[in-house]
C-alpha cells in the first residue's frame, strides 16, 4: 500500500441531515462498467476477504458484508489517503468510471477519499445506521450497483429505494440508512466518496 497524500480537511458543520441535495438520493444516471463488472467477478474468496478492517472496525454494521479496498483515507481533520496495492489492478477501469461521473455532476480539482467494492452476500443486511465519520460532511458518497437482485432492500430514512444495476447514485449517508439482501445471490456496489475542492 501507499500513502498518496496527507492534507487537513477543514472541518465544516452542515445545517441538517440533507448535505449536498435536497433528497435522500441522487439519481447520477447509467454508466459504461461492464469490464470492471468482469474484473470483479473474477476476484476469488481470498482477496475479497484479505482486508477485513472494515467488518472488524464496523462490526455491528458490516460484520456480515465483505469488501476489496482500494483507496481508503484515515484520521480528521489531518487525513491520509493510502491506495492500496490491489488499486494497479482496477486504476483502469475503477479510475475511469470515478471520471466519468465526476466529469458530468461535480466540481473538479477534488480527493477521493475512499473507493472499493462491497458484497453483500444472499440472505445478510446490514443495520440500520449512520455513517458517523466527519469526513461525510463534506464528501459525497457514490453508489454503482454492479451486481444485483429485485430481492434486495435498501430503506433510506423511511422510503425504500431501488438501486439498479449500472447507474450511479449519490445517497444521503447522514441519514439512517439500512440495507437486507432478500434475495439467493450476491450484491456488489462500487463505492466511493469525493470531496470536492475548497474543504
Amino acid at each position: 500500500m501507499t500513502t498518496i497524500r496527507s492534507f487537513l480537511v477543514r472541518p465544516t458543520k452542515r445545517e441538517g441531515a440533507i448535505i449536498h441535495f435536497d433528497a435522500i438520493i441522487r439519481p447520477l444516471g447509467p454508466v459504461e462498467c461492464d469490464q470492471l463488472i468482469a474484473q470483479v467477478l473474477r476476484l476469488s474468496d481470498d482477496i475479497w476477504k484479505n482486508n477485513p478492517y472494515r467488518q472488524d472496525e464496523y462490526q455491528n454494521v458490516h460484520g456480515q458484508t465483505q469488501s476489496v479496498v482500494l483507496i481508503f483515507c484515515t484520521g480528521w481533520p489531518s487525513m491520509e489517503i493510502t491506495q492500496f496495492d490491489i488499486w494497479s489492478e482496477f486504476k483502469s477501469s475503477a479510475g475511469d468510471l470515478i471520471f466519468d461521473v465526476l466529469k458530468s455532476h461535480y466540481p473538479p480539482g477534488g480527493v477521493i477519499l475512499r473507493a472499493m467494492f462491497t458484497k453483500l452476500p444472499a440472505g445478510t443486511e446490514i443495520p440500520r445506521h449512520r455513517d458517523s465519520h466527519s469526513s461525510f460532511e463534506i464528501a459525497h458518497r457514490i453508489h454503482i450497483p454492479l451486481v444485483t437482485n429485485p430481492d434486495v432492500e435498501f430503506i433510506i430514512g423511511d422510503e425504500k429505494v431501488e438501486l439498479k444495476e449500472k447507474s450511479a447514485f449519490e445517497i444521503n449517508n447522514l441519514m439512517p440508512h439500512q440495507v437486507k439482501n432478500n434475495g439467493d445471490t450476491d450484491r456488489i456496489h462500487f463505492i466511493f466518496d469525493y470531496a470536492p475542492p475548497g474543504n
